[in-house]
């Protein structure tokens, strides 16, 4: 399973689609009007170290890149809200949220955009966390919710209830650098979602209906295969 027939899309910082380990088919999103043609330009190396980890699980998946952040790791719930209508109006398959807020005022929005979501059959992937505190919108209902697992390898993932729903356990670390130390490297809840979105799209690749409900149980009967 390479996540052949999916369409993933990454909210995050951008692309830099001449590094090597961009492998998969990618496209710049506009879904803002103030975008302007090289404003796609991965400033900060996080987006690409995310989409490169999704792409080594699922290299054959196609990619929607929809920049978020500039020259930091900081936006406006107005422009994440915008994003996340057009992963769910033009009906993306998952999309991998490696952020969160914790500004608790924006709950009933995103409650409702995850709603929405739901509905359309786009599965979204994103943090629970920050530190020890639950975010927005991975601590919904309805979001495949990711933590970070510091000792498991990229290739494995495992799931606990917490809070009565399942939450997702993956590695922190994206796709090593050759010749750079991994404690020098990207790493993070980030990676873990990242990864966690990787195993995602190979579990809805075999699905006939992509509801919320079939990709957890497939998730989850995966780790007893």
């Amino acid at each position: 399973m390479t996540g052949r027939g999916l369409k993933i899309a990454v909210i995050d910082t951008g692309l830099n689609a001449r590094h090597p380990h961009i492998c998969a088919p990618t496209h710049l999103v506009a879904f803002d009007s103030q975008q302007t043609e090289h404003s796609w330009v991965d400033i900060l190396g996080h987006g690409t170290a995310v989409t490169a980890a999704i792409q080594e699980k699922a290299p054959h998946a196609d990619y929607y890149i929809l920049k978020l952040f500039g020259d930091s790791l900081r936006t406006t719930a107005g422009r994440l809200i915008q994003a996340m209508e057009w992963t769910i109006e033009h009906r993306m398959d998952v999309v991998n949220l490696s952020l969160g807020s914790t500004n608790l005022e924006h709950r009933p929005i995103l409650e409702s955009l995850v709603a929405r979501a739901t509905a359309a059959g786009v599965v979204l992937v994103a943090a629970r966390y920050s530190g020890q505190t639950p975010v927005l919108p991975g601590m919904l209902d309805g979001v495949v919710s990711v933590d970070v697992d510091w000792t498991l390898p990229r290739d494995r993932y495992r799931v606990l209830d917490v809070s009565s729903s399942p939450c997702f356990f993956a590695s922190g670390y994206p796709r090593p650098l050759p010749g750079v130390p991994v404690s020098r490297n990207l790493s993070g809840i980030s990676f873990a979602v990242a990864n966690m979105t990787g195993f995602v799209a190979r579990a809805c690749e075999d699905l006939e209906q992509r509801s919320l409900d079939n990709v957890l149980h497939a998730l989850t009967a995966a780790l007893h295969n």
